[in-house]
């Protein structure tokens, strides 16, 4: 007989075996990702030997290939089933990380990253569609939780380990960073392709079953969801925040120490670790994901008013200001997290899941996508009055996600009703 564990440690797992299992692998896939990506700037510039120019290029256009592949290959994913294109996509990623010590120059580079990102894109699309197929509807968003909690822990581990092998400071050490990461990767693909397969893995054989899956209008179709999506990916700017733009105005704009950045990632991360699934308990319908939605702007948009006023402040003023402006963004990546779960549990049609994890992608693309530069500049030219424009997207686009929320869901009760018996 199993020993039952004390119900505090309970609490803080998955609540099943299989979310378990699919925390597992956040780690490992994290671990492996984030150990080549602390260093990649290193990796890119010294191995490779590209300018920074270069390299934000490179990345650039990979981005922009991957993003016209997103909706095909997630009408791949519901061809030949979730859990197969998943391990599929993990399996090739693994493979291209053992290309990159013979990669040289900018045309290789610029090769490999869009191979990359559509090999990454096409897994993204089996995973997400995956993660809902094979849940109860009751379990997906507190599953998906905990998984990205695991996330932060992968990446965190992962960091520790590229730290230390760039503290090598040896061309040797960096060149077998993605050796070792396609190892770990590799072991990535081989436990996904040992999980439970799900419901839509089991594709039935080409003919008339697989025409009918098939037959109702796709998801672009589906204005409501785009438009959803969109300003659910202008929600998620809020990575941009925690990122970019609070770095730079604490270091330009404000009296704080450079040192405080690294707490306020700390703090992130443990945030998000310890945070992320309490944020999205009871999100498991429309209305609440939308709840979700509203906190995590209300949260977004006391973050720019606490921080726009550390223009002005001085010593410890600034340093509690900025930290808890980092806090409060941090709480609306949390909520917007739950938020975009529940949207795809909720709102994709259950025969076309890749697909509109691809379409997802486009929306929440093109709601991001101008942020970095949108926002560095209304912050750091138009100081406390660009912090409140900032805001004000914010609203705006909340306001959009309940009428875009209900036409997704009349769209997919319609294309039900019109679908053949």
């Amino acid at each position: 007989m199993t020993p039952r564990l004390p119900a505090w440690l309970e609490n803080m797992l998955p609540p099943t075996h299989l979310a378990r299992r699919l925390s597992v692998q956040s780690v490992l896939f994290a671990f492996g990702e984030g150990i080549f990506l602390t260093g990649s700037a290193v990796f890119f510039t010294q191995i490779v030997g590209l300018s920074a120019a270069q390299v934000g290029l490179g990345l650039t256009i990979a981005g922009v290939v991957s993003f016209f592949f997103a909706v095909p290959s997630g009408k791949a994913t519901d061809r030949i089933g979730p859990k197969r294109m998943w391990a599929l996509g993990a399996a090739v990623e693994a493979l291209l990380y053992l290309v990159w010590p013979w990669i040289g120059g900018f045309v290789a580079f610029l090769a490999m990253m869009i191979l990359l990102e559509i090999v990454t894109t096409a897994a993204r699309s089996g995973r997400g569609a995956y993660t809902i197929d094979v849940f109860p509807r009751a379990e997906r968003v507190r599953s998906q939780a905990f998984m990205r909690a695991a996330l932060n822990i992968g990446f965190t581990l992962g960091a520790l380990v590229g730290g230390l092998a760039l503290a090598f400071d040896n061309d040797d050490v960096i060149r077998a960073v993605p050796v070792l990461t396609a190892v770990i990767l590799g072991a990535n693909a081989l436990l996904i392709s040992r999980l439970p397969a799900a419901a839509h893995d089991r594709v039935p054989a080409a003919g008339q079953a697989g025409e009918d899956r098939l037959i109702a209008p796709g998801a672009l179709r589906n204005r409501g969801f785009l438009a959803l999506t969109t300003c659910n990916g202008v929600l998620g700017t809020n990575q941009v925040l925690l990122n970019v733009v609070i770095p730079l105005w604490l270091v330009q704009e404000t009296d704080a120490p450079r040192v405080l950045l690294a707490w306020l990632f700390g703090t992130n991360t443990v945030m998000a670790v310890f945070l992320q699934v309490a944020a999205a308990r009871g999100v498991d319908s429309v209305a609440s994901s939308l709840r979700a939605a509203r906190i995590s702007a209300g949260f977004f948009v006391l973050s720019c008013a606490i921080v726009l006023v550390t223009h002005d402040t001085l010593g410890w003023a600034t340093i509690a200001l900025v930290w808890l402006g980092h806090v409060t963004v941090t709480g609306a990546e949390l909520f917007q997290s739950a938020a975009s779960w529940g949207f795809m549990s909720e709102l994709s049609d259950p025969e076309r899941l890749g697909e509109y994890q691809g379409a997802s992608h486009i929306g929440f693309t093109l709601g991001s996508v101008w942020a970095p530069a949108a926002f560095t500049f209304l912050a750091m030219e138009w100081g406390p009055s660009g912090w409140i424009v900032i805001a004000a997207v914010i609203v705006v686009a909340t306001l959009g996600m309940g009428p875009a929320a209900r036409a997704s869901e009349r769209y997919l009760q319609r294309d039900s009703v019109d679908a053949p018996a």
